[in-house]
């Protein structure tokens, strides 16, 4: 049995519950491309048996290939759950750098007959072999890529101060129960990143998928569509924050970052020199701010009544 897929995620714009936000929908900025809306059922129904013998039926993600071609030749394969796939595949030629603008591409086909997509530009991509030559395999979940051309360029992201991007703590508790009682995939089935672009503590966008490299793809295809600056944004994720999403959320201009999971050495150290704020362990009203204390409006809670003093 295959779930329904959901409608128009392009241009979606979510509250905590998942309904129509009260702004008016999102348009795509001039001469965005034109992308297809290939929907897809991201659930699968198996039967399993469990320790008691019992079998009964549950649902698992649908993970499928996607062959991404760059005016008809073969850049990649992205194993996705295809939730928003255009804006996947337009959010990775971002963040890869293999364009710098949306208005350079001028239409994304997905075609789920075949698993591929099909990206037109209007120009070609300069030296894009060059560019995608050196390829290092990161820790995201399926393996994510990230070319070498990508890193070179993380020196050059600047963020805004921090007197102008900030967060509070109470903002940051309306952000994560926003997420507690965000309807996921993740709660149906398992086996999936959820990621999320909040302005304040408002949820502006949400998607999941098989890797938390995708998620954030797929949000940066969302701002690029729709003209979304990062400056004033903050991007919750439910993976572990490895060098490669720190990156990749710099590179989208957003300089707090979210997570329920950890972070990593070189996370922490790539957060750190580029000025980003990390929260990790951040669940409820518990949480660990890694770094980037200057972004933090701290309202701290009162001790609980379980801890204890230690005499020094």
């Amino acid at each position: 049995m295959t779930a329904p897929a959901p409608a128009s995620p392009h241009n979606a714009q979510v509250t905590a519950q998942g309904g129509a936000s009260s702004r008016p929908p999102r348009t795509p900025v001039s001469g965005a491309p034109h992308l297809t809306q290939a929907q897809v059922g991201m659930l699968r129904e198996i039967e399993v048996q469990d320790e008691y013998g019992q079998r009964r039926s549950i649902h698992i993600p649908a993970e499928r290939p996607l062959t991404v071609f760059v005016d008809k030749r073969e850049l990649v394969t992205l194993m996705t759950l295809g939730a928003a796939p255009e804006l996947l595949v337009l959010g990775y030629l971002r963040n890869q750098r293999l364009i710098a603008d949306v208005s350079e591409v001028a239409s994304i086909t997905v075609d789920w007959e075949v698993n591929a997509a099909a990206v037109r530009t209007h120009r070609g991509i300069a030296n894009l072999e060059d560019l995608t030559a050196q390829r290092v395999v990161t820790t995201g979940c399926g393996q994510g890529t990230v070319y070498g051309s990508v890193m070179s360029q993380v020196g050059a992201v600047q963020l805004p101060p921090p007197a102008e991007a900030r967060i509070r703590q109470s903002t940051l508790q309306t952000l994560l129960e926003t997420m507690r009682q965000q309807d996921s995939i993740h709660r149906k089935a398992g086996s999936v990143h959820g990621c999320a672009l909040f302005q304040g503590g408002e949820m502006l966008y949400f998607v999941e998928d098989v890797g938390r490299h995708n998620a954030i793809d797929t949000i940066a295809g969302w701002m690029g569509l729709h003209g979304v600056h990062g400056g004033d944004k903050i991007f919750y994720t439910t993976g572990r924050l490895t060098s490669e999403m720190v990156m990749k959320a710099a590179l989208m201009g957003v300089p707090i970052i979210v997570s329920r999971n950890g972070v990593t050495h070189m996370g922490h150290e790539l957060a750190t020199q580029l000025g980003l704020t990390l929260f990790g362990r951040a669940a409820n009203k518990h949480f660990l701010c890694y770094c980037g204390f200057e972004r933090f409006d701290a309202e701290p809670l009162p001790p609980s009544p379980t801890m204890r003093v230690v005499a020094g």
